[in-house]
């Protein structure tokens, strides 16, 4: 028997990556060979930066954190040891939209962090 070549399954396999290929450029999206290439390496991208993406917004936050505590006179490691101290459970994620939309409620949480920092001191 003769070895079937123009399979449903080879069909639907090619018809996925061109359809994960939309958007590309030239023959990357429409010739199979290179937007598998493409695709491969599309999806490499993506696997590596979403971990990227975690490390960016940290430094995002720990970046807005400092400007908000050398607003009110401390630096970022500053605030975040008197945090500790001071037993505050919040996360850099939630200091730092407290530092840019809503900075009263931030100041009181400064205040927290002096106040543990003088205490201990």
């Amino acid at each position: 028997m003769s070895r079937a070549t123009s399979s449903v399954h080879r069909h639907a396999k090619r018809k996925k990556v061109l359809k994960l290929a939309k958007g590309y450029r030239g023959r990357n999206s429409s010739s199979y060979r290179i937007a598998k290439e493409r695709v491969e390496k599309g999806l490499q991208y993506a696997y590596r930066d979403r971990k990227v993406k975690k490390r960016n917004f940290r430094a995002l936050w720990i970046q807005r954190i400092n400007a908000g505590a050398r607003q009110h006179g401390l630096t970022y490691s500053q605030f975040m040891n008197g945090i500790k101290q001071a037993g505050v459970g919040l996360d850099r994620k939630i200091l730092a939209d407290l530092a840019v939309r809503e900075p009263e409620a931030f100041k009181a949480i400064v205040d927290q962090a002096q106040d543990a920092l003088n205490s201990s001191a």
